[in-house]
């Protein structure tokens, strides 16, 4: 058994968050060693815990459209590794999905990034950007800063949610999407 073989049935046995959930812990992530992109969002909904598949929503599909990427690819670890800010379906709050749980990141994002190497990490949303890169007080702040860079791409959440943000900053889909997607498929390809 290789690291990360290890590496994914120490997160399956996590109970970390257990008594907060509400659901037993079913951690959704998809990674897998020396991946061209690293996908760091929110926490998965319940499709994505009900099929244990990361993104698996209309959410993932309006993500693998900004991002260019065919199903296949998007799921392939070797290629996409996915891993959210909380591991588990956090529930509900407010009629929306519960923000993430706390805990998973500080116990294991160094570890997976560490073991995996990404070569590019997407961060996507607010709770990502907050955690990963602080030193932005928005998220707007983060994607104009980062829009140019070779090591990450910023992103809101690709929820419906997110629309009215998407209307204030038409440039997003404009600029900065056909930039991001040319530069994923050089990733990819390479």
């Amino acid at each position: 058994m290789d690291k990360l073989d290890i590496l994914n049935e120490d997160i399956q046995r996590c109970t970390l968050c257990e008594s907060a959930l509400p659901y037993p812990p079913q951690p959704v992530i998809n990674i897998g060693l020396s991946p061209s992109l690293l996908i760091i969002g929110q926490a998965p909904g319940l499709e994505a815990h009900r099929h244990n598949k990361p993104f698996y929503d209309k959410s993932g599909e309006r993500l693998r459209m900004w991002l260019g990427l065919e199903e296949s690819v998007f799921y392939n670890p070797q290629c996409v590794s996915i891993m959210p800010m909380g591991f588990c379906f956090p529930g509900y709050k407010n009629n929306a999905d519960a923000p993430p749980r706390k805990e998973c990141a500080p116990k294991w994002h160094q570890l997976i990034i560490n073991t995996i190497k990404p070569n590019m990490r997407i961060i996507v949303g607010r709770y990502a950007q907050q955690y990963h890169l602080p030193q932005f007080n928005t998220l707007t702040d983060a994607i104009n800063a980062y829009s140019h860079t070779d090591n990450h791409i910023v992103l809101p959440h690709p929820s419906g949610r997110n629309n009215r943000w998407m209307a204030k900053h038409p440039w997003f889909e404009a600029r900065y999407l056909p930039d991001i997607q040319a530069r994923i498929q050089r990733i990819i390809k390479n």
